[in-house]
């Protein structure tokens, strides 16, 4: 059991080597760190010998499976904070464009195996559901030397060690009675994401994470509940310390469903025919539907190439929404060829200064297990890449920001150099 949950990946310098589930042989992939090549995505005949994980969409077993004492990986509803304390807060929590509190996408807990302090190790994606602003955010991510970039799409990172003061040290049992050493922070009653550190004057039971948040809740029914005397359970008690009998009723509607990630290693041999989804939640029309739409937006040969490759690779796990890639030197695979970025385009890492290498991308088949709408103006990207600092570095900050690069379907009219 504890070889299973703890599993890790390691990064170093010279070569990394990630253990995911049963793969304790994987054989240790080398990096080259000469820095003459001043792109991501350099070496395309390599990239069949990396080794990839692809997380795929699961109805949780259990109404417990993704509290945050087991350490899910998981898409869509809210967030299971791996530091339930100590979360982002101000600015770090809207869009940059609209204002708006962003909207959670999913975690993957991805533990290092190098040093303690990642013994426990989540990274978290959020991002603003207009596509407006992501459009906006194709300007801002290829700005250079930004010391605060505008953006839509955020990601941070949290890890622990073995010994905390949130969780036990040992293995959690799954059997629905694992608890949390400690309580959470009270996390907003309307979108039951971010920390609800402002309060109803009316009840001073409800908690928001924004005024936008608490103007909706009052519009959409608060306003009929609120009364000195409520007993309305919006968000008046730590909705991250959950169990079985407590979890938080969030009031918003418009939240992603939820979803268990599964990741399992990609296979390179078989390719899933019309019929092969047996696990899928979603047919094989509709996954198909979910990329197609990216062809309309081609200009030109390198696109259509890069599309066929692309295409080839998904294809032999169509379901796919996550590909987690376990060699630290490793490239995304692009759907396109314009819009990637360049060694010089991925910033540093804030808080110490190193390298930020590639680690996972997620894929708009997502969208259609959240049901967003087709259409010209819904929400939709080619792949979302994310880049972590390669050292996992350490300090004070709890929730450290990493970076997503977003290659959207055509970057004619958005890439700015």
């Amino acid at each position: 059991m504890e070889e299973e949950i703890y599993a890790g990946r390691s990064r170093g310098s010279s070569k990394v080597k990630i253990t995911l589930l049963d793969e304790e042989d994987q054989e240790e992939a080398q990096i080259d760190d000469n820095g003459d090549v001043d792109s991501y995505d350099d070496d395309d005949e390599d990239e069949d010998k990396e080794p990839v994980g692809l997380g795929v969409l699961e109805k949780p077993e259990n109404s417990w499976s993704l509290l945050r004492e087991l350490f899910p990986s998981k898409a869509g509803g809210t967030p299971a904070w791996l530091d339930p304390i100590s979360l982002p807060t101000g600015r770090l929590c809207l869009c940059d464009f609209c204002g708006e509190p962003l909207q959670f996408v999913l975690q993957v807990y991805a533990p290092l195996t190098e040093k303690d302090s990642t013994f426990h190790r989540t990274l978290f994606l959020f991002m603003c559901t207009s596509m407006a602003c992501l459009l906006k955010d194709q300007h801002e991510q290829w700005k250079r030397n930004q010391d605060k970039a505008s953006r839509s799409v955020k990601v941070f990172r949290c890890q622990l060690p073995r010994y905390n003061s949130f969780y036990s040290s040992e293995p959690p049992r799954n059997n629905g009675k694992d608890k949390p050493s400690s309580a959470g922070a009270v996390l907003c009653g309307w979108c039951g994401t971010w920390k609800g550190d402002k309060v109803c004057g009316g009840c001073r039971r409800a908690h928001y994470c924004s005024e936008k948040h608490q103007a909706v809740h009052w519009k959409s029914g608060h306003k009929r509940r609120c009364l000195p005397s409520s007993i309305s359970q919006d968000a008046s008690e730590p909705s991250n310390n959950r169990t079985v009998s407590e979890v938080q009723e969030v009031a918003s509607k418009s939240l992603w469903p939820e979803y268990e990630i599964a990741i399992a290693d990609e296979c390179e041999d078989t390719i899933s025919d019309d019929n092969g989804q047996v696990n899928s939640l979603i047919s094989s029309s509709r996954v198909d539907e979910s990329i197609e739409s990216l062809i309309d937006s081609f200009e030109g040969e390198d696109d259509k190439k890069s599309w066929a490759s692309f295409q080839e690779r998904v294809s032999r796990t169509p379901e796919q929404v996550l590909r987690y890639y376990k060699d630290a030197g490793a490239k995304p695979l692009w759907p396109t060829s314009s819009g990637q970025p360049s060694k010089a385009d991925i910033p540093k890492c804030t808080y110490c200064g190193g390298r930020r290498a590639f680690e996972f991308q997620v894929l708009p088949q997502i969208l259609y297990y959240f049901g967003v709408e087709n259409d010209v103006h819904s929400l939709d990207w080619a792949t979302i890449s994310v880049y972590t600092c390669e050292s996992s570095c350490d300090g004070h900050v709890a929730y450290k920001e990493e970076f997503a690069w977003v290659q959207i379907a055509s970057q004619s009219s958005t890439t700015q150099r």
